[in-house]
C-alpha cells in the first residue's frame, strides 16, 4: 500500500491544476488547527483546494512541499483507519530531508470516506511540521461534527454556491472599478442568467433540460447519501415527501406541527422529534435553511414559526412541482442566500402590529441590517404594504436606513424615521462585499 501512496503522491506532482474561477474567498490558517471546508453537494470545494495550492505555489512554496490525496481515489479504496500513518511515512520516505525542517502543507480532500480519520489529523497537527487543509461532502465533514471530533484543532469554513459577483467572474465581466452605462448593462444581463441558472459551477454552462435533470440529480444526492444512508433513516420516503414540501414552499413560515400532520395526512407515522431531526439534518447538509422570528427571548423565538430557504434558488425551480412558488418567493430566496454567505445569523422581524420584514441582519459593532423583499413596488397597495412594515420596523428598532429590493424599482423614500432605499436586485447584490466586514 505504501508504494501506492508514493505513486499516487508523485503523480500530483505532475498534475496540471484545474483551478477554474478564482472564489472570492481566502480561507486564514491557524498554526496548530486544520482547515476545513464544509459545503453543500457540487460547490466547488475541491476545485478551491486547488486555487489554495496554486497561491501556495505562487508564493514561493515548492510542489514538493505540497501533500495532496483524493480519497475518492479508488487505488485509496482500501485504506484504513489504522493505515493512515502510511501516509506520512510514504511522503517522507520520498523526501526525507524535509521531516521536522520544511512545512508540508496537507491536502486532504473527501477524507470523510475512510472512517475514524480524525484521530490521524489529530496525530499529524501534533507531530509533524505540517498545514492541514481538509475537505468532504456535507455528509460527514459538518462544522458541528469537526468541532466535537478533531477536539478544537478544526476551523471550518463555508464554500457556496456562485455568488453573483463570482457569476460575473465566470463570464469574465469585470465587478470592479466605475459602473458604466456598458458594464451595467452587462452586469443586468448576467443577472437575468444569473436568476435562471443559479449559482451551481457545473449548470452555468448548460441548457435549461440539462440543467434541470442536473439539479435533480443534487437534489436526491443531497436526500438519499446525506439524509437516509448517513442517519439509518428507515422510511425515507418521509423525509422525500418533507423535503419536497419545504421547497414548495419556499419563503414562507412553518411550524414542526403543522409539518408533522402534514406528514401524517400522507400516512407517514413520523413524531414530531423525528421531523425536528429531519429539520436539522436538512440545514446541516446546507440544503435548507431555517428563519427564526428576531426576539430577545430564545423560547419565544423558538416556539414561533419559522420561514424555510434553499441553498439556490434556481434549484428550488426545478425541483419543485410549480404550484406554490412564485418569483417572489424565488426573489427572496435569492436575497436570503446573498445575505447568508456572508452572515450566520438572519432572523425575520415582526412589528407590534403584526407586520412582518423578511430579514433584520445583526451586525457587530454597527446597526442592524433591515432588509424587505419585494417582486415590485408599481402596484400601490403593495408600495404601501412595504413601506409601512420597514418603516415601522425602522422606528421599533431605532432605525434610519432600511432596504427593499425588488426586481427593477430603484428610488430613495424619505420618511419620519430616517431613509428607505429601494435598490434592484441586481444591484444590491452587485454591491455586497465579498466577506462579512
Amino acid at each position: 500500500m505504501i508504494e501506492t501512496i508514493k505513486t499516487i503522491m508523485l503523480d500530483f506532482q505532475e498534475t496540471q491544476l484545474e483551478t477554474g474561477v478564482p472564489r472570492r474567498l481566502r480561507i486564514e490558517t491557524v498554526h496548530g488547527k486544520a482547515a476545513v471546508c464544509s459545503d453543500v453537494r457540487r460547490s466547488g470545494k475541491s476545485t478551491y483546494m486547488f486555487q489554495v495550492i496554486q497561491r501556495l505555489l505562487d508564493s514561493g512554496v515548492s510542489r514538493q512541499n505540497i501533500l495532496y490525496l483524493n480519497f475518492f481515489d479508488d487505488r485509496l479504496h482500501n485504506l484504513r483507519q489504522d493505515s493512515l500513518g502510511l501516509i506520512p511515512e510514504a511522503y517522507y520516505s520520498i523526501y526525507p530531508e524535509k521531516k521536522n525542517t520544511e512545512t508540508v502543507y496537507c491536502f486532504f480532500d473527501e477524507i470523510q470516506a475512510v472512517l475514524g480519520w480524525e484521530p490521524f489529523v489529530d496525530r499529524l497537527l501534533c507531530t509533524e511540521k505540517c498545514e492541514v487543509y481538509l475537505t468532504g461532502s456535507s455528509s460527514r465533514m459538518l462544522s458541528k461534527e469537526i468541532a466535537t471530533q478533531m477536539r478544537g484543532r478544526a476551523l471550518s469554513w463555508e464554500i457556496f454556491p456562485f455568488s453573483f459577483r463570482e457569476f460575473l467572474d465566470s463570464k469574465g465581466i469585470e465587478s470592479g472599478g466605475a459602473l458604466t452605462t456598458k458594464k451595467r448593462l452587462l452586469v443586468q444581463k448576467a443577472f437575468d442568467e444569473y436568476w435562471e441558472t443559479g449559482g451551481f459551477p457545473e449548470v452555468i454552462s448548460l441548457g435549461r433540460n440539462l440543467r434541470i435533470k442536473t439539479h435533480q440529480e443534487y437534489f436526491h444526492a443531497i436526500l438519499f447519501r446525506d439524509l437516509v444512508e448517513r442517519h439509518d433513516i428507515s422510511h425515507p420516503k418521509a423525509v422525500t415527501d418533507l423535503a419536497h414540501w419545504l421547497v414548495d414552499n419556499t419563503a414562507s413560515l412553518y411550524s414542526v406541527n403543522n409539518l408533522t400532520g402534514y406528514l401524517k395526512s400522507l400516512g407517514h407515522k413520523a413524531p414530531k422529534s423525528a421531523v425536528s431531526d429531519y429539520l436539522e439534518w436538512f440545514e446541516d447538509a446546507y440544503f435548507l435553511f431555517t428563519v427564526r422570528i428576531f426576539d430577545p427571548s430564545l423560547a419565544r423565538s423558538n416556539t414561533n414559526p419559522k420561514k424555510v430557504y434553499c441553498i439556490d434558488h434556481a434549484l428550488v425551480t426545478s425541483v419543485s412541482s410549480g404550484i406554490l412558488i412564485n418569483s417572489g418567493h424565488l426573489l427572496e430566496n435569492l436575497i436570503f442566500t446573498a445575505l447568508r454567505r456572508l452572515h450566520q445569523e438572519i432572523y425575520y422581524y415582526k412589528t407590534k402590529n403584526g407586520r412582518e420584514v423578511d430579514f433584520i441582519v445583526p451586525i457587530r459593532g454597527r446597526p442592524n441590517m433591515l432588509v424587505q423583499v419585494c417582486e415590485s413596488l408599481a402596484e400601490p397597495q403593495t408600495r404601501k404594504r412595504e413601506i409601512a412594515a420597514l418603516s415601522e420596523a425602522m422606528n421599533e428598532l431605532g432605525l434610519k436606513v432600511g432596504t427593499i429590493v425588488t426586481r427593477k424599482d430603484d428610488e430613495r423614500i424619505k420618511i419620519g424615521v430616517g431613509t428607505i432605499e429601494v435598490i434592484p436586485a441586481w444591484r444590491f447584490l452587485f454591491e455586497l462585499p465579498d466577506v462579512s466586514e
